[in-house]
């Protein structure tokens, strides 16, 4: 089954219901399980996903607070970039 035809059963409850009477009772059930673990692992990731970047963001106002506190702007933390070379190099003539 491809994504798009399960994305089709996902919008659509009548598309689903004639997907659902090719299928035994038995197989619907086996459906069910495995669209739960599926739910239920997505969920985790979505929720440990967001601790990772409620993690990153406290992790990133200390580091700002640290700059500031001692005295520091963020321009003093990055080198100047060199200036890029635009165009091309000309042509050696032989």
């Amino acid at each position: 089954m491809s994504s798009e035809s399960l994305e089709r059963i996902a919008r659509n409850k009548n598309v689903a219901r004639a997907a659902a009477r090719q299928l035994s009772m038995e197989q619907l059930q086996k459906l069910a399980e495995v669209v739960e673990e599926v739910i239920a692992q997505k969920k985790d990731e979505d929720r440990q996903r967001l601790e990772d970047e409620a993690q990153k963001a406290r992790k990133l106002a200390e580091i700002r607070e640290q700059i500031t506190e001692a005295g520091l702007s963020l321009d003093d933390l990055v080198a100047e970039q060199p200036k890029r070379k635009r165009g091309r190099p000309p042509k050696n003539k032989q």
